[in-house]
């Protein structure tokens, strides 16, 4: 599988995304499927953590939590680092509960690598090829918590859509 292109249209600006299906092909494949099914358009990035991450896939502006597909096996034990930019599988403590929810890592994460304090770590299957300057600005935005959920944007930062440009 060659290596896609997807374009995400936010609130704050545009960033692009390329994928690392020879590395990542279940998360690569997985992020593709929603991304062609539309089920990202008008989600929100409903974490933000300055120095850290910013994440979004999963949730509706209310912070709804949308429905769906059934987990994915985690790759992060062959796959690439968790280094600034790159574009990661969120997940649950369970190691093989990703979904549709990623994150963007912030700063090189190596906590975050399988091995290391998270154990099985988390999978990274894309990296920010243009627009890192919009993720950067989304960390500065102002957080809040919305119950039970911390470190959410008090305004929110809606994912208008997400397009393959390329495969």
């Amino acid at each position: 599988m060659a290596a896609s292109r997807v374009r995400f249209e936010t609130s704050m600006g545009a960033l692009v995304i390329e994928t690392f299906p020879d590395e990542a092909p279940l998360s690569t494949e997985n992020f593709l499927e929603y991304v062609k099914s539309g089920f990202y358009d008008g989600t929100i990035f409903h974490r933000v953590i300055p120095g850290f991450v910013v994440q979004g896939g999963g949730m509706m502006p209310g912070m709804d939590q949308k429905r769906t597909r059934d987990p994915i096996r985690n790759e992060a034990a062959k796959g690439p680092k968790n280094l600034r930019g790159s574009l990661s599988m969120a997940r649950t403590n369970d190691p093989h509960s990703a979904t549709s929810q990623f994150f963007i890592n912030l700063v090189d994460n190596k906590s975050l690598d399988a091995g290391g304090p998270s154990g099985a770590g988390y999978a990274v299957f894309g990296k920010v090829v243009e627009g890192m300057e919009v993720v950067d600005a989304m960390a500065k935005v102002r957080t809040t918590r919305r119950t039970p959920h911390s470190d959410v944007p008090a305004e929110d930062i809606v994912l208008i859509s997400a397009k393959v440009l390329a495969e």
